[in-house]
């Protein structure tokens, strides 16, 4: 990991960016304290939380295999319709 002086990233900057695509962060510092990073995109995208592409979202989710999903093989129920309610008897066919 390199360290630039906020002057020298000014005046490499293509330079700054090339490196932190090919040899990872590069630490800009300004009157000798670190005050940022430049990463790679694709860096900067994995290290943000929250922000899965489509394949890792599916990925990440709880562990299914455990659970004991069963459907029942009673027949379903018939419901009357109620007019209370607010089921209008003459507006669904039940034939």
């Amino acid at each position: 990991m390199s360290v630039w002086s906020v002057q020298q990233a000014e005046r490499r900057f293509s330079a700054l960016l090339e490196r932190a695509r090919a040899e990872g962060p590069q630490i800009i510092t300004q009157h000798d304290r670190e005050v940022a990073v430049v990463v790679d995109i694709a860096e900067y995208r994995r290290l943000k939380p929250g922000h899965l592409d489509f394949k890792e979202f599916l990925c990440s989710g709880p562990d299914l295999s455990e659970l004991d999903i069963r459907r029942s093989r009673e027949r379903a129920r018939l419901v009357e319709p109620d007019a209370e309610a607010g089921m209008d008897e003459k507006a669904i066919d039940v034939s």
